[in-house]
């Protein structure tokens, strides 16, 4: 039987809300809390939601956290098309790879739920060294239907990033 104490340790996330108004504290991050409750509920050590505004702030925010040792890093926030929605030009000046299944994913399962203007999410999906990035878009909906998308490729994904074999 296996010992609490010899199980591996979760893995870490960590969550970043893009938003010039939250970060400004003009309204209350809500997709943030949402995706880091959940998160948790997926077994991941996540802290409170990272709070920034929107453009360069969130590319330090993912050097940050991919700087120590984030296993995940899922952004909430800045996919759109206003000029300062610019998170995935944050995300792949610090990405080295792109795994593009998963935005695809996000924005067809949004369709898939009656929500056209998913495709309109720039949002994309990366590895930088053995971090997984992955931006969702900044409403509550999307981060709760993001975390069904993520439930069902966390594991894996986590797994071959950290060293594991693909499945037999």
């Amino acid at each position: 039987m296996t010992d609490a104490a010899d199980a591996p340790p979760a893995p870490r996330a960590v969550v970043v809300t893009a938003s010039d108004r939250a970060a400004a504290g003009q309204y209350d991050d809500v997709s943030g809390p949402l995706l880091v409750d959940g998160l948790r509920a997926l077994g991941m050590e996540v802290a409170d939601a990272v709070v920034v505004p929107d453009g360069m702030p969130v590319e330090r925010a993912l050097r940050r956290a991919v700087a120590d040792g984030a296993a995940l890093v899922v952004t909430t926030g800045g996919t759109g098309l206003a000029s300062r929605d610019m998170t995935p030009e944050a995300t792949l000046a610090v990405v080295d790879r792109v795994v593009p299944g998963i935005a695809e994913a996000l924005r067809a399962d949004a369709v898939r739920r009656g929500v056209p203007a998913g495709v309109l999410s720039r949002g994309v999906a990366g590895v930088a060294g053995r971090t997984l990035v992955v931006n969702v878009a900044g409403s509550t909906g999307a981060a709760r239907d993001a975390l069904e998308v993520l439930a069902g490729v966390l594991p894996h994904a986590l797994s071959q990033l950290a060293g594991g074999d693909h499945p037999a």
